[in-house]
């Protein structure tokens, strides 16, 4: 290793200035805390989302000097994916990250849970985000550059007792990250994702607000705590920068620790 090498590197590797990023359900939830996150290291984000624009995450992403871009989308329709990316490129110019996050959770018994439920979670949490993947490799390929961040699980592990297509997704989507990086590194393409634990977020307000459940989840974590949405923002940022250009194929825990235990 030379001289040379070491003291090229600089905190300016993390940074996003001049980037352009879509990410899927940005709107709110953890998907805002990614894009305002992107946002504040500098790169313009845009949001395709099932719901309006949200004023407070416009302003927060706005706030860092950035562009935000938002776009009414069901990235489960066919056709919308190939929409959104060129509704990004025609509005930023560009596109170099990837965020696929927009999700969604039902819980119901294995016994109870038919294709009424199953089939919306895979379409979203899965397929779209397939889609997604395969539009924005379009650009990346020819530019030489990219990087397509998957939003994972602690299920991506785990057997997601009362959800079971919560589990298969996030295994789904785990597999995904992996194959996709394995044929696109040679492009300088990187493709990683991140495993959030125990967050909290309203969907799991119920879990929090009863004394016994609440306790359970925090048995299990050494930080003894549950996540904020601010603990997971300089892992996106990390991913979505030059600083992680040799991580390919990574699933970046989050968890306080849950996994250990």
């Amino acid at each position: 290793m030379t001289t040379e090498a070491l003291e090229s590197f600089s905190l300016d590797f993390f940074g996003l200035h001049g980037k352009s990023a879509i990410v899927t359900g940005g709107n709110s939830g953890l998907g805002q805390a990614f894009a305002v996150a992107l946002a504040k290291a500098g790169a313009n984000v845009f949001i395709p989302d099932l719901a309006p624009a949200n004023p407070e995450t416009r302003q927060l992403i706005e706030n860092s000097g950035v562009r935000a871009e938002f776009m009414q989308a069901d990235i489960t329709q066919a056709g919308e994916p190939a929409r959104i990316v060129a509704e990004c490129l025609e509005r930023l110019g560009q596109l170099d990250i990837l965020v696929n996050n927009a999700g969604i959770c039902k819980l119901n018994s294995v016994l109870e849970f038919d294709r009424a439920d199953w089939d919306p979670m895979i379409q979203v949490n899965l397929t779209a985000a397939f889609e997604m993947s395969h539009q924005a490799a379009k650009i990346m390929v020819p530019q030489k550059h990219g990087k397509i961040i998957n939003i994972c699980s602690l299920f991506s592990w785990l057997g997601g007792q009362g959800s079971p297509a919560y589990a298969a997704t996030k295994h789904a989507i785990a597999g995904l990250t992996k194959a996709y990086c394995d044929e696109l590194g040679q492009h300088n393409i990187q493709v990683n994702g991140i495993a959030p634990g125990y967050y909290a977020t309203p969907i799991t307000l119920a879990t929090r607000s009863n004394p016994v459940t609440n306790q359970r989840v925090l048995d299990h974590i050494p930080a003894n705590r549950w996540g904020n949405t601010q603990d997971l923002m300089g892992a996106m940022v990390y991913l979505a920068s030059r600083a992680s250009d040799y991580v390919n194929g990574h699933l970046l825990v989050v968890d306080g620790g849950y996994r250990v235990r």
